[in-house]
């Protein structure tokens, strides 16, 4: 099982950025998939960005493509999300997770470990 642990989350304005970082243990990291999912009051989580263990594929939601950009480092076990051009819609507590399998990997319930989470506010 991979560990996982996110920072980075704050209060940004509309229109600013913000970098989310997760860090992960656990000797099976290289082999999962790596995805970002965030939860708004009232509402179900939803999928952000995932990347593959090398770092070759990735994929997004509609509503974050172009402004949203994941990457990883293996040699340092993180994985980041770049997140620019926040709009107040953005605002919402995001996980960092992990999954060894992509046919389903917008899907939470194929993750298998979490992280605790970190707010992100973008104030209009």
């Amino acid at each position: 099982q991979v560990q996982l642990v996110e920072s980075g989350g704050g209060l940004v304005q509309a229109g600013g950025s913000l970098r989310l970082s997760c860090a992960a243990s656990g000797r099976t990291f290289s082999n999962h998939y790596l995805g970002w999912f965030r939860q708004a009051p009232g509402k179900e989580r939803e999928f952000v960005a995932v990347i593959s263990w090398g770092g070759g594929s990735t994929d997004y939601a509609d509503s974050v493509k172009g402004r949203f950009t994941i990457s990883r480092d293996n040699t340092k076990n993180t994985v980041s999300l770049q997140m620019n051009s926040l709009k107040p819609e953005d605002t919402a507590v995001y996980y960092c997770a992990a999954t060894p399998y992509r046919s389903t990997w917008r899907w939470s319930g194929a993750y298998d470990s979490w992280g605790q989470g970190t707010q992100v506010t973008v104030s209009s």
